[in-house]
């Protein structure tokens, strides 16, 4: 497929997804929406074993264009929930349920759908130019994307509620001592920072890094034993795996183990 409002490419198992709007902050219309939906759609199919998602240009995504004519010809909140139904819904769904770990390099302003859409990836890094804002009390709705559901288990109630209910610009600096992402860095470093990450999971034990995400956010839904259960079922599926014969293998051989993702 010939894209316009991303960039796609796959190389040494490492997916990278672009933002490509950057006259409008990467925010997403529904051409875009169609896109990224069609580019993550083929992961499944493909060599790819850990997506990278940042943003052309000097900002990540400004969430949805106020512009876009298919949401702002009529402006009725009937609108905007199909558009969250058709558009963001499915999109956070994905990237949670992608097989393979996904990074966010965030490089610039977050703002509104685009900050819940960086969240709902497995690791968040950030340039420390970059912010988030939840920018939807601005414009009298609420926070959609996930943002009402990830805010409170990342940072707490009372931080989730003055962020959202003021919509104040949150430092990347600041996210990380809150516990809202993984790391901040240096400007210059993001893209260094980001394809070491890349290419250290890429080489990683695909499967097993699949069922650990699972884990971790279906257990926020699971009482103690259940997990201990899941736990169990997932170590006797992944037992029975050729990368942990290859990473038990690696260990009593004292080298580097050669994971395929199987």
């Amino acid at each position: 497929m010939s894209y316009q409002n991303i960039l796609f490419d796959i190389t040494g198992g490492v997916a990278r997804l672009t933002f490509n709007r950057p006259d409008r902050l990467n925010s997403f219309n529904t051409a875009m929406h169609a896109e990224v939906r069609e580019a993550l759609g083929s992961l499944c199919s493909s060599d790819a074993r850990v997506l990278v998602i940042t943003g052309a240009g000097r900002g990540f995504c400004a969430g949805q264009d106020l512009g876009d004519r298919a949401v702002a010809a009529a402006g009725t909140v009937a609108d905007l929930g199909e558009s969250i139904e058709k558009n963001y819904k499915p999109l956070v769904l994905a990237l949670r349920s992608l097989q393979m770990p996904v990074i966010a390099a965030v490089n610039g302003v977050a703002a509104g759908a685009g900050a819940n859409v960086a969240l709902a990836c497995d690791l968040v890094i950030a340039a420390r130019s970059a912010s988030f804002v939840q920018a939807f009390s601005k414009l009298g709705l609420v926070p959609d994307s996930g943002g009402t559901w990830f805010l409170p288990r990342l940072v707490g109630h009372a931080r989730a509620m003055g962020l959202t209910l003021l919509g104040e610009k949150l430092s990347a600096e600041q996210a990380v001592q809150w516990g809202l992402i993984w790391r901040c860095v240096e400007d210059a470093e993001l893209s260094a920072v980001v394809d070491g990450l890349a290419t250290q999971l890429a080489a990683a034990p695909t499967r097993g890094l699949a069922r650990t995400k699972q884990a971790l956010y279906e257990g926020w839904g699971r009482t103690l034993e259940e997990q201990l259960d899941i736990e169990r079922d997932y170590q006797g599926e992944l037992g029975r795996t050729a990368d942990y014969a290859e990473g038990v293998a690696a260990f009593t051989q004292k080298r580097p183990p050669r994971f395929t993702g199987r």
